[in-house]
């Protein structure tokens, strides 16, 4: 089993834990990480991309100029895709992107997400997550002392309001909780800053 140790608010190295095998000690699976985070992707996309084609671009019932004797190429309609103002060849439409994945896989992926922030030494365990008081230069200054970086994803087992708020004007810092935990905000940061509980419930979760 992996050992990480285990920092309070200040920096210091307070304990050791050991991480579970199945979850956190995998051969990483690139093949999985990249389907899941393409599946992510297109999941995302609004689809509302839209353009006309030739059949609905306004005007083009008349014939631009005769068949033949003008010296010019023969034209049936301006609204031909040649044209400017014409319609356009394959115009995209509105659609859906999403698309499922089988669950196996969307957990081989967490796995080996989770695992390569360990393989990495981008993983930081915090005892607790307290604070008394919404302030983000508190927050910024235990990022400092955790030495997490300009980019790094804070995870907790449950919402704490004053760590949200806390976090959310510091740029390249996210907060998520353990149920919304995805593999692309995984690799999207540098750092993977989790609190204990988190670890325990994330255990707990994918066991």
């Amino acid at each position: 089993m992996p050992k990480v140790p285990v920092y309070n608010l200040s920096g210091e190295k307070v304990s050791e834990i050991e991480l579970a095998d199945g979850i956190f000690g995998i051969e990483v699976n690139e093949n999985a990480l990249y389907a899941v985070v393409k599946n992510q992707l297109a999941n995302k996309r609004q689809g509302t991309q839209s353009a006309k084609l030739r059949s609905e671009v306004k005007g083009g019932g008349r014939k631009p100029w005769r068949q033949k004797g003008t010296g010019r190429a023969r034209h049936g309609s301006s609204n031909s895709p040649i044209w400017v103002g014409g319609g356009i060849t394959f115009a995209p439409k509105p659609r859906d992107y999403r698309y499922k994945l089988p669950k196996k896989l969307r957990r081989l992926a967490m796995k080996s997400a989770l695992s390569s922030k360990v393989y990495q030494n981008e993983l930081i365990v915090v005892e607790d997550l307290a604070l008394q008081k919404a302030k983000t230069k508190e927050m910024a200054n235990i990022l400092k002392n955790l030495k997490a970086g300009k980019k790094a994803l804070i995870v907790m087992d449950q919402k704490d309001e004053m760590v949200v708020r806390s976090a959310r004007n510091i740029p390249g810092v996210e907060t998520t909780l353990v149920n919304t935990l995805n593999v692309y905000d995984i690799l999207k940061y540098d750092k993977f800053v989790i609190t204990k509980s988190a670890v325990e419930k994330v255990e707990e979760v994918y066991a």
